[in-house]
């Protein structure tokens, strides 16, 4: 499970992803299955969560790594390569961000 605290030493990326409603849960198995069978297995990996909206146009994700490097290193694989060219085929765009933790509250 993410922790999300300003004093974290994790890179923190959010992917955001844009689809149609009928792609929604095509998108989202692809995801889902890449976390669980290849993502999670990376060296440096954290955590993740998947977030839908109500309108199943937009897929958030929320990954941490232990370092940025680590993040790239995933994307280069071959497999994560092949991976990212199925599951632009389901969106109309993503984009993965790297961002750093400003504040928390609650």
């Amino acid at each position: 499970m993410p922790k999300i605290a300003k004093d974290a030493t994790v890179q923190t990326v959010i992917t955001t992803f844009e689809m149609t409603p009928g792609t929604c849960q095509d998108l989202l198995e692809a995801l889902t299955d890449a976390y669980a069978n290849f993502i999670s297995k990376q060296p440096g990996f954290v955590s993740a969560g998947l977030h839908v909206n109500d309108a199943q146009t937009r897929i958030a994700n929320y990954s941490q790594w232990q370092r940025r490097e680590d993040f790239l290193a995933m994307l280069r694989t071959p497999e994560m390569r092949e991976r990212n060219r199925k599951i632009n085929e389901l969106c109309k765009s993503f984009e993965p961000v790297m961002y750093d933790v400003a504040e928390t509250f609650g």
